[in-house]
């Protein structure tokens, strides 16, 4: 869906964190328009040091700020998990994505996971196949 030069969109990079698979997607809004402008993951390879990770979701999102110039990021709250490793791991990705963002000048809008379900499926236990459809759709 091409944007209009008259109105100026936004552009919203939203990002899932996460050390092996940070999830992201670029949506714009337009007036009472939205759409999609692309979505994918940066995937990192376990065999590689969590620093060379963590620096390639810094390159990788750079790269995409760079390029789509979004004018605002949104991303997942931290919460309780019961794998401490997982935490630890999701925590240092998010820190690398608050920190690309800072670096990259744009405004940062958190939210939980139970938030996002909600706003997506209007249910805030959804499981990963409600909300992919809903995201479909």
């Amino acid at each position: 869906m091409p944007l209009s030069k008259k109105t100026k969109a936004e552009i919203i990079l939203g990002i899932d964190p996460g050390l092996a698979n940070t999830g992201y997607g670029l949506i714009f809004k337009e007036g009472g328009r939205l759409g999609l402008i692309i979505y994918g993951s940066i995937k990192t390879k376990r065999e590689k040091s969590v620093g060379d990770r963590l620096c390639q979701i810094n390159q990788e999102l750079t790269k995409l700020i760079k390029k789509f110039k979004p004018t605002q990021l949104a991303t997942e709250q931290l919460f309780f998990c019961k794998n401490v490793k997982t935490a630890l791991a999701v925590g240092q990705a998010r820190g690398v994505i608050i920190l690309t963002a800072v670096e990259n000048n744009l405004p940062i809008f958190e939210f939980t996971p139970l938030q996002v379900k909600q706003a997506i499926t209007s249910y805030g236990r959804a499981d990963k196949k409600q909300i992919q459809e809903m995201v479909r759709r």
